[in-house]
């Protein structure tokens, strides 16, 4: 194991000697040079004997404005950004195939440039001429933006830096190939890198960047992990093809609010923003029906009431079947379980099947009350009243715990017409008047108001 040589510095410019030596040659002191200790120590040409530059540094305190933003003048688009786009920032998309992304892109591409933005479009997925059809089938084909088909990350590159755009949507990262890895285009070597130099790119110049990626099987971006920790923002589009409606949700954003969520309708003319998601979830109601419950939820920083349905039905000899749309299966198990272990209701030898209208997903725990009624609510074929809503819960031991922003969803739910409402004790009510709210400690209580039994 070698051992490595010392190293000198001058005390007063910072200059590197071999030896020690009494005058400096690059400033002309005298007596300034010293012997540095190595930052490591390590075998070899491993020490890091010579000393960098010392890097400046701040304190926490700042009187810096906030990043100014870029809006799109799509409302939902700009919200899920946390207020508009920033500049220097990359943002990567994913969202299953035929969901709809190209075309969303298009249109917030399109809005982006009407509002005054250079931006440009390079496809690598799709021909020049596939493109524009979709453009003039979604009525944006005089929209100022600049088009181009590529895969080859350096001619990509070159013409951002020529053109300066403020704003680059790369269609998709998974078809983009660097000269310098040799790895087929999609392998993990070549999305890292190609990832990495649209990043460090857009970080240099001052490029917003806009990175498409597919998904796997389970949902997940394909591709290395490290992809979505490079970018500032990661968002999915989300949506059942046999529904309409279409989720734009943030997993992660470094300038705005995580889990915030946009809502589009698919429609013959691609995709109009929803305003008020709760009145489109609940505009197909028909009339009260067992099993049919409203769940007062948050997603992001916007209440959103939806519709929980449920169905009990006897099952045929062996296992019964649990069949869960929009919510977690695990969490069904659970409530199931508590309600048989905490109430004594039985579900066994029943076959549950449970569903989110609209094709909304539904991730919080405070989901949890409004599930169970509508599990009870349909097996004992009652129905909930329509004005009625629900969020709360439920721990193990068959208590109710409150849920946060309970004023938010109350005031939702008041907005839309509903009058009722089913609340953990202890939750803040605050300004809740014109309300029948009913706090309930624990799940057999409800079980005893609601279906009178407990």
């Amino acid at each position: 194991m070698s051992k490595s040589s010392p190293t000198f510095s001058c005390a007063s410019c910072g200059a590197v000697y071999r030896k020690w030596a009494g005058r400096c040659d690059s400033c002309g002191e005298w007596n300034t040079i010293s012997e540095q200790a190595p930052l490591s120590k390590g075998p070899g040409s491993k020490t890091l004997s010579q000393r960098g530059k010392t890097i400046p540094l701040t304190d926490l305190a700042h009187e810096e404005a906030p990043p100014p933003r870029i809006a799109s003048g799509m409302e939902e688009f700009d919200r899920v950004l946390g207020g508009g786009l920033v500049p220097a920032s990359a943002i990567l998309v994913g969202g299953d195939p035929g969901i709809g992304k190209s075309t969303l892109l298009l249109q917030a591409a399109a809005s982006f440039a009407q509002n005054g933005a250079k931006v440009l479009y390079i496809s690598g997925e799709e021909a020049s001429a596939q493109v524009r059809l979709r453009a003039q089938r979604l009525g944006l084909g005089e929209a100022p933006v600049k088009l181009g088909t590529e895969t080859a990350l350096r001619d990509i590159l070159t013409t951002l830096d020529e053109e300066a755009p403020d704003l680059a949507i790369i269609d998709s990262i998974q078809t983009m190939w660097l000269d310098t890895v040799e790895a087929a285009p999609g392998s993990v070597s070549q999305v890292r890198a190609a990832a990495h130099e649209l990043v460090t790119f857009a970080k240099r110049k001052g490029v917003s960047v806009i990175i498409v990626g597919h998904v796997t099987k389970e949902g997940q971006i394909a591709g290395p992990r490290v992809v979505e920790h490079m970018v500032d923002t990661v968002i999915y589009f989300e949506g059942e093809r046999g529904h309409q409606f279409r989720i734009l949700r943030s997993v992660k954003n470094r300038f705005g609010p995580a889990a915030e969520i946009g809502v589009f309708e698919m429609t013959g003319q691609g995709l109009a923003e929803v305003s008020n998601p709760s009145a489109l979830f609940l505009s197909s109601r028909d009339a009260p029906a067992p099993g049919s419950v409203v769940f007062a939820g948050i997603e992001g920083t916007r209440p959103v009431l939806t519709e929980i349905q449920a169905l009990v039905s006897p099952a045929p000899p062996g296992s019964p079947r649990r069949t869960v749309v929009g919510l977690d299966s695990g969490r069904l198990s659970t409530i199931l379980a508590v309600l048989e272990a905490r109430c004594g209701i039985p579900f066994t030898g029943l076959d549950v099947y449970l569903n989110v209208a609209g094709g909304m997903r539904i991730a919080e725990p405070a989901a949890d009350l409004a599930v169970a009624a509508a599990l009870l609510s349909a097996r004992e074929d009652v129905s909930i009243p329509p004005d009625m809503v629900f969020f709360g819960e439920i721990s193990l031991s068959g208590a109710l715990r409150p849920v946060s922003q309970t004023e938010n969803r109350l005031k939702e739910a008041q907005k839309l017409g509903f009058s009722q409402a089913v609340v953990p004790s202890r939750s803040r009510l605050g300004d809740a008047e014109g309300m029948q709210i009913k706090t309930m400690t624990d799940l057999i209580s409800v079980v005893g108001d609601m279906f009178g039994a407990g």
